[in-house]
């Protein structure tokens, strides 16, 4: 199967059909082969019924239905792990990303061999509460992850499926799937420049604790991208550093104890810090050693229900 097109989907209910047929069209014209998997990540307008109405009309579209809202990292996660096509598109289900840019974003995959390349609306048509908070974010995140890409959140991307096969998102971690891919070993990462169009139906989902949230998740994808694995080279060695720190401390203020007339080492707020870099040395090295037990025994992040599926369930 040539392209698997996933679309998260949260109370979209107005826009499905016509996107629905705008993606159908760009596949019949190029003549892909082609899936598109709607995760409806636990809307509550009937969007399901409508997944349920376009799978019955075109096998090819296919539905898994959330039984809560558990966040497009989910919707997305879990469409990976169902799609089959040698490129996998993702877009947002509000037709603001143009199923137009498909046949370019394949060609970028097959032809030019990109592992994963994102949409940048170098044009965007969003109020200013939306854009500048945006800038700020993604000049942050290539700062500390050192790729360099003008649009991380935009929902518009394209990967080859070893990417996809290889990864694993949750939390609000959609917004860095290239600095996910990039940890994993795929290095070539592109850009495309992308239509934006404004929104046409229902209202955005977007809230001012996506970037509080997206902050958290960069430092902790960052910390975890190095040191996941060896989590024991971070907290040992800065464990080490403040128990040794300390131990010099104790070894002069004995020094002192001993050897200078009339010297009451517990009476020097030295002492204290000693002390304290001493036992806390000692919990970083034994929270290093505790990370390193849990990273080899972590079970798998992503768990949800699933209410019901259309289109899909024979095919595993």
């Amino acid at each position: 199967m040539d392209i698997s097109v996933i679309v998260p989907v949260y109370n979209e209910v107005e826009s499905l059909p016509k996107l629905a047929e705008w993606i159908e069209k760009v596949m019949d014209e190029n003549k892909f082969s082609y899936e598109v998997l709607f995760v409806d990540d636990g809307s509550r307008d009937g969007s399901w019924k409508i997944i349920e109405e376009l799978s019955d009309r075109n096998f090819r579209l296919k539905g898994i239905k959330f039984q809560r809202n558990y966040g497009k990292s989910a919707a997305l996660n879990q469409g990976f792990s169902e799609c089959q096509g040698d490129v996998v598109i993702t877009m947002d289900a509000d037709l603001q990303d143009s199923p137009d840019e498909i046949p370019g974003l394949y060609a970028m995959i097959m032809k030019d061999k990109f592992d994963l390349v994102s949409g940048w609306k170098k044009k965007r048509n969003d109020p200013l509460n939306k854009t500048i908070p945006s800038k700020f974010f993604n000049g942050a995140t290539g700062m500390m992850t050192g790729i360099k890409l003008h649009d991380f959140n935009c929902g518009l991307k394209a990967y080859h499926s070893d990417v996809i096969k290889s990864i694993e998102v949750y939390g609000e971690m959609h917004r860095y799937i290239p600095v996910i891919a990039k940890w994993a070993g795929f290095n070539k990462i592109g850009e495309k420049v992308v239509t934006h169009y404004p929104r046409q139906f229902g209202v955005t989902k977007f809230g001012i604790e996506r970037y509080v949230n997206g902050f958290l998740d960069l430092l902790s994808i960052s910390f975890v991208g190095r040191f996941g694995k060896r989590p024991m080279h971070f907290f040992g060695f800065m464990g080490t550093l403040v128990f040794f720190a300390g131990f010099i401390i104790a070894m002069y203020l004995a020094y002192a104890k001993f050897f200078m007339d009339g010297y009451k080492m517990t009476d020097r707020p030295l002492f204290y810090f000693g002390l304290l870099a001493m036992v806390v040395g000692v919990q970083l090295f034994m929270a290093g050693f505790l990370g390193e037990l849990i990273s080899r025994s972590s079970h798998d992040k992503n768990h949800y229900l699933i209410a019901k599926t259309v289109g899909i369930k024979d095919e595993k």
